[in-house]
């Protein structure tokens, strides 16, 4: 039986989060620019009608304790948050015009 990492209500996003459950912003970074656009939109498009229960679901737990398999769903939204833009405004992974924009981040909120 294969690992499941989403709670069950969020099953059908299971195929996405081996990829897509990413614990910091550079990682989303660099996993958004080195995804082919189709898998992008793939995960937008089945992650975009669920994104707000999402954010519900994950917002039931206290910050400090929330459970693996909603910290795992709490970095699917962010992970959506950084595709969302390649998507909805750019059109491509990277951003038009950034030259070789990186992102430098010296600490991350938490979770």
């Amino acid at each position: 039986m294969a690992e499941t990492r989403l709670p069950g209500a969020f099953a059908e996003l299971e195929p996405f989060a081996e990829k897509w459950c990413l614990a910091t912003e550079p990682q989303r970074w660099e996993t958004r620019l080195n995804t082919p656009m189709q898998e992008i939109h793939a995960f937008y498009d089945a992650f975009s009608p669920r994104f707000e229960e999402a954010i519900d679901y994950c917002d039931k737990f206290p910050i400090d304790d929330v459970p693996d398999d909603a910290l795992n769903l709490l970095h699917l939204v962010y992970s959506m948050i950084m595709v969302s833009m390649a998507v909805e405004v750019f059109g491509t992974q990277k951003p038009a015009d950034s030259a070789d924009a990186v992102i430098d981040r010296v600490s991350a909120p938490v979770p």
